[in-house]
């Protein structure tokens, strides 16, 4: 049993190191023959998994119903992965209230079991259980039809990992899975922040100082489960997971947590409202407006400034410069906003000009937010010039955008915020305007650090991280940043953040283990997926380039992450196809700024956004994929069917599921499935096991060269042949 540690004063953040089971299953030990059962002869019908965390010890309880299908009456073997790196201090093993007797391996006495397993079942898919660990016990018989419980309950020690508590679920990987429910308790509720799951979206509340967790509706509960648990003390909580794939630069995750607002000491802001009342915001949409600025000023406090400015074909404003925050001014600028009305033009330029007159104050933030529902009909009508001097006149301001409906000029308003640590959010048609507007003002009420940077400490350099512009951190706002790092450090390294707060220099710092978590695949694609969107929009504002075009290419091959610009890739048989479109799309220019307006335009700038701005494993596979691969095979039948795997995309050509990296250049091993060579090279090459699972045949990219997992392939290996496709592989 592994020791308590106590936490440090210097602690902001507390990590939980707690991995969950996968669900189990159970083999018979005689399984009928000559009878053929579509689930096998016993069915897990479903699972649910409770966790209840107090103080430092989690009891875990984990119930799973099975089914026998078979016509006899069936006992047999219940088998239960375990993370290998996993120490529990007791469990116990029930069969409806009978208790039975089982026996706990770690990794390397389980490995040999899985083997035997995946060789006498010839399932694939059980190969990516090898390297957990294990329970197994017998089982009572169970009667024909009959429906039997099994319950595992245990308890562990939440284990430090960094400044964060890491709890982890493994899932079934690509098995098909049983129904499965996920909940979650914790007492002492006010001692956490929000938790934070990379890969699955989360519901959370909090009742009588007890934190309650579940998924949240609609969400799948397959695959392996991530979560933080953040500890509520300090001013910003920092979370630092690194991930180091062999033969290659490694991944991190940061995540910022700053407390409570109460608990941020005052930042000043001087806030600009701009709002457009031009004729076509006529109606609802001008009502929600007023009320969304009504509910903007409410946030303000005493020392905030704010300056309300208001455009059609002219350009109105309710002062000459700023107003300070007291209840009478606060009554007659809601009273301004109320005797606004939709007429005339919308004259962008003069407003933005209008916006930037007043610089804010030094020690204060200075934020701007901008509203509109159309293009520029008066005064400066080119979205590039507009765009430019906005960009030269701006100063310290932040610029926060909405655009309202499908007439907006997309390029315009992601130029007004590209660089301005701001963003830009499209209201579709029939969405309310004072929600969004709202949800911006709350974030926005408390300022923590602003002007924030990251480093590391000696030995390692980050680089290529997404958001490249760090936004300003608020209080009650979680940050995550997506990285890649080089170089080792000796022991633990550090990563530290800075930032300003009331004109002084702030920095906040977390260290991490020289050991990188090497499981946590999901920041691969979440950095991949944000990189993606990034570049689209960076073609959209500024144009194509060899550059840009290969960067997106190569995401495209080696996470999967595909988009407009590299759908090409799975919709051309061959290389030579391929390249025929790449030079197609490069001689075809992005849409002059002038032109991107309409649905297709907002929901394209709608779709870069949510991408570069990715925080859930499973929106990033639906944005990525989904979307785009169901447009293609509506634009064009016959598009082979497609899988992401373990962070590849692979497509199925000739009867095998085709890696998207791999190039017809790279020379081809072929293993022979569930063969000595076989065990021996996912033993070798672990990152292997969840492709390995696809059937009839995979072929997987290296870097110099591919493998191939099918029929034929080889079934032993000569000395050194397989260490020196191990090096080519990883080169």
């Amino acid at each position: 049993m592994r020791t308590l540690r106590a936490l440090g004063a210097a602690a902001l953040l507390c990590t939980i190191s707690l991995a969950l089971p996968a669900q189990g299953w159970i083999d018979p030990v005689r399984p009928p023959t000559g009878l053929q059962v579509p689930n096998g002869p016993i069915e897990r019908l479903r699972s649910a998994v409770q966790v209840s965390i107090s103080g430092r010890v989690a009891r875990v309880t984990v119930e799973e119903w099975f089914r026998n299908n078979g016509p006899t009456l069936n006992e047999g073997v219940y088998h239960f992965p375990l993370p290998g790196e996993a120490v529990f201090s007791s469990y116990s093993l029930w069969q409806g209230d009978q208790e039975l007797r089982g026996e706990a391996m770690d990794a390397t006495q389980a490995r040999a079991i899985y083997e035997a397993i995946v060789r006498q079942k010839r399932d694939p898919a059980l190969i990516e259980l090898a390297g957990q660990g294990l329970i197994r016990a017998r089982v009572f018989p169970i009667a024909p039809g009959e429906t039997r419980k099994i319950t595992l309950k245990y308890t562990q020690l939440l284990d430090r990992a960094g400044d964060a508590w890491r709890f982890r679920y493994l899932g079934d990987g690509n098995r098909q899975t049983a129904p499965r429910s996920f909940r979650l308790e914790a007492d002492s509720a006010s001692r956490f922040g929000d938790p934070y799951s990379p890969t699955h979206q989360v519901q959370v509340t909090r009742r009588d100082d007890r934190l309650e967790l579940t998924l949240s509706e609609g969400n799948s509960a397959s695959g392996d489960f991530e979560l933080l648990l953040p500890l509520a003390r300090g001013l910003i909580g920092l979370s630092l997971v690194p991930h180091h794939p062999a033969g290659e630069d490694g991944y991190f995750m940061l995540l910022l947590a700053p407390g409570a607002a109460a608990d941020a000491a005052t930042l000043r802001r001087d806030v600009v409202a701009v709002i457009d009342v031009s004729g076509s915001m006529s109606g609802e949409k001008i009502q929600q407006a007023k009320s969304a600025l009504t509910q903007l000023l409410g946030t303000l406090r005493e020392g905030d400034r704010f300056r309300l400015v208001a455009f059609s074909g002219g350009v109105r404003r309710y002062a000459q410069g700023w107003t300070g925050v007291t209840t009478d001014s606060r009554r007659d600028a809601e009273a301004w906003i109320r005797s606004l009305e939709a007429e005339g033009g919308t004259n962008i330029a003069g407003a933005l000009s209008e916006a930037f007159a007043q610089s804010p104050a030094e020690q204060s933030l200075g934020v701007v937010v901008f509203l509109t529902d159309g293009q520029a009909s008066t005064g400066e009508t080119d979205p590039e010039r507009i765009a430019a001097s906005a960009e030269q006149n701006r100063g310290k301001f932040r610029v926060f955008s909405f655009g309202v409906g499908d007439d907006v000029n997309t390029y315009l308003l992601d130029r007004l915020t590209e660089r301005a640590r701001g963003t830009t959010e499209y209201i579709r048609p029939g969405e309310n305007i004072e929600r969004a507007v709202g949800t911006l003002a709350a974030k926005v009420a408390s300022p923590v650090l602003t002007d924030v940077t990251i480093t590391a400490g000696s030995g390692i350099e980050l680089y290529d991280l997404q958001p490249g512009n760090l936004p300003d951190l608020f209080a009650g706002d979680e940050m995550v940043v997506l990285g890649r790092y080089r170089g080792v450090g000796s022991g633990e390294w550090s990563v530290t953040v800075h930032g300003q707060r009331n004109g002084r220099q702030e920095e906040f710092r977390t260290t991490v283990g020289e050991r990188a978590i090497d499981d946590a695949r999901y920041i691969e694609q979440l950095w991949a997926a944000r990189k993606a969107g990034v570049l689209s929009r960076e073609i959209r504002l500024h144009g194509q380039t060899q550059e840009v075009m290969n960067a997106l290419k190569q995401l495209a091959l080696r996470y999967g992450i595909l988009t407009e610009y590299t759908s090409y890739l799975v919709q051309e048989p061959n290389v030579a196809l391929r390249q025929r479109a790449a030079d197609s799309l490069m001689r075809a220019p992005a849409a002059a700024p002038a032109d991107q307006a309409g649905a297709a335009s907002v929901g394209k700038a709608a779709r870069d956004r949510s991408m570069s701005e990715s925080v859930h494993l499973e929106s990033v596979i639906v944005t990525a994929d989904g979307v785009m691969l169901d447009e293609m095979r509506r634009a064009r039948s016959g598009i082979n069917p497609t899988q992401r795997i373990g962070g590849r995309l692979f497509i199925m050509r000739d009867s095998t599921w085709t890696d998207l990296g791999h190039g017809d250049s790279l020379r081809v091993v072929s293993i022979a499935p569930y063969s000595d060579a076989y065990f021996a090279l996912l033993k070798a090459l672990p990152d292997l096991r969840e492709a390995a699972a696809l059937e009839p045949a995979v072929l997987v990219a290296g870097r110099r060269a591919s493998i191939k997992i099918g029929e034929g392939g080889k079934t032993r290996w000569l000395p050194g042949e397989l260490e020196r496709l191990v090096r080519d592989f990883r080169s």
